[in-house]
């Protein structure tokens, strides 16, 4: 596999595993510390969290949701040395299928993935999402359980 197609397959797998909940593959995705920015969404300030933290977290949320469908497209990767980056459109639904309201609830945008050659392969090392768009019932993350 190129350099490059191994980084897109991590960011893909960075979806793949929240929506099927294997948090320990999601997990291995990670370096030990990742910066984690959701401030387009959430609001407050980008983060450096420990990779367990993070993913406990997203277990958390997450699981609260029937289920979750995460689209990762349109990856462009830029290689210098040992640190990459790879930028992504995405769509992700949601679906709470007892909600007052809707039942589902859909966001785009852009995510920028930052990675480090590793050992290991390559690692995530910092996470950024930018939502641009929403639709439905935005209310879905506060009766999931939290806000993500």
């Amino acid at each position: 596999m190129t350099e490059k197609a191994d980084i897109i397959e991590r960011c893909t797998r960075f979806a793949w595993h929240v929506d099927h909940q294997e948090w320990q593959e999601l997990r291995g995705l990670f370096t030990e510390k990742i910066l984690v920015d959701y401030t387009s969404l959430n609001g407050g300030e980008p983060a450096h969290v420990a990779a367990d933290d993070i993913v406990g977290a997203w277990a958390g949320f997450l699981s609260g949701f029937d289920v979750t469908q995460h689209l990762i497209t349109n990856q462009l990767v830029t290689v210098s040395g040992d640190t990459a980056v790879c930028t992504a459109a995405f769509q992700a639904t949601h679906r709470l299928s007892s909600a007052a309201g809707g039942s589902l609830w859909t966001l785009g945008g852009d995510y920028r993935f930052e990675l480090v050659r590793s050992d290991a392969g390559w690692l995530i090392s910092a996470v950024t999402m930018t939502a641009t768009w929403g639709d439905g019932n935005q209310h879905l993350m506060t009766l999931a359980g939290g806000a993500g």
